[in-house]
């Protein structure tokens, strides 16, 4: 049976993009609280910014970048979405067609090679969700602090413009059994075990590793792969390192 997280990610997230009361989960109180609760961050050097905004968050300059930068101190800017969203052709553990079902188009035609591949050596892999618009995000975002406040939620989900998932270039999958995706025991189970040995072969590196939680601001997500490009996956991935080492920045540590 999908745990919490995973029901979540499956219908939660697709019931909430849709026109029906999501302005009450954008526009509600709580929801204004929450923004004005992420001004706690301090900005530092990386690729591709701009100047850093009242809050100490810098806003991202050139979002088109495939490499770029998105975390807890480097936002997407407002207006920002993806020109170039196509759904790859891979398997979904939902059916309904959804733009949670799309990457950038280099992103996506990266991914469909990667699942061809796990296939040939008979591991079966499927995508759970991949771009999210700022609704979709602010109102996952605001489910999660529903639940289990601000603080926690943190420490597992981004806050509107600041996730990877806005970029289109991101990606959580799991294996064909749907028991432990997005869940902690996806950790040690043969498609993760494959991802971390293989994922860099087609530019994606896992995003969130384990022992790095203070350096990304998230907790270790195995399932979650973002796609930077062969040459610096390989680099990240060979290191053990992560895309704010690869840049050089300060730590996260929130």
């Amino acid at each position: 049976m999908v745990k919490k997280r995973s029901i979540i990610l499956f219908f939660v997230l697709l019931l909430f993009s849709l026109s029906m009361g999501i302005g009450k989960i954008l526009f509600s109180p709580e929801k204004e609280n929450i923004e004005s609760q992420s001004s706690g961050s301090s900005g530092v050097q990386g690729t591709n910014l701009s100047t850093r905004n009242e809050n100490q968050i810098l806003v991202i300059d050139d979002p088109e970048s495939i490499p770029v930068l998105v975390n807890k101190q480097h936002k997407l800017p407002e207006s920002y979405m993806p020109d170039d969203l196509v759904e790859p052709d891979i398997p979904f553990l939902f059916d309904k067609k959804s733009s949670n079902r799309k990457m950038r188009a280099e992103a996506a035609a990266a991914i469909e090679k990667l699942f061809a591949e796990a296939k040939r050596q008979e591991v079966i892999l499927q995508g759970v969700s991949a771009y999210r618009s700022y609704t979709d995000q602010s109102a996952l975002f605001q489910y999660y602090v529903n639940q289990d406040g601000y603080e926690a939620a943190r420490t597992y989900s981004a806050l509107p413009r600041m996730s990877e998932h806005e970029t289109g270039l991101a990606i959580d999958v799991s294996g064909l059994d749907a028991t432990c995706a997005v869940k902690d025991c996806f950790s040690g189970t043969k498609e993760a075990k494959w991802l971390e040995a293989n994922a860099a072969k087609f530019g994606f590196i896992i995003r969130y590793p384990k022992g790095k939680e203070s350096i990304t601001g998230y907790k270790y997500e195995p399932w979650h792969l973002r796609y930077v490009g062969k040459t610096i996956a390989k680099e990240i991935m060979e290191s053990g390192s992560t895309l704010e080492e690869y840049y050089n920045t300060l730590l996260v540590n929130n």
